[in-house]
């Protein structure tokens, strides 16, 4: 079951990008966004998308909106791709992983510059 689920999140993530990449004409959406990772529930009818977006907060902001707006067009066309009893239902959030991992770095570097001090 955890093995249909990955590969299901690996497909909604391949048809999301396209979709939204291709199809998507909303102007709130920025160019760069990226969807870094989809975590469905075991019972498909969720699922989280993480997006990430290259801009200011404003633009992550107006992205997020533009992408929640769109979602149930997006919901009705992965439906189409994929062929699911239930196509789940889109959730969209940002991914602060990379945020967080170049928070991570910088303290890193600062403990390396007081240890060679």
């Amino acid at each position: 079951m955890a093995r249909r689920i990955g590969r299901l999140n690996e497909e909604i993530k391949k048809e999301l990008s396209i979709l939204i990449k291709n199809q998507i004409k909303d102007p709130r959406i920025s160019e760069f966004v990226s969807i870094t990772q989809v975590k469905a529930t075991n019972d498909l009818r969720y699922a989280k998308i993480y997006i990430s977006i290259y801009g200011n907060k404003e633009q992550q902001e107006a992205t997020l909106l533009g992408l929640k707006s769109a979602g149930g067009y997006l919901r009705r066309e992965i439906g189409k791709k994929i062929k699911l009893r239930y196509t789940p239902e889109l959730l969209f959030e940002i991914d602060k992983s990379i945020e967080y991992g170049m928070h991570i770095n910088s303290i890193l570097k600062d403990i390396n510059k007081t240890d060679e001090n």
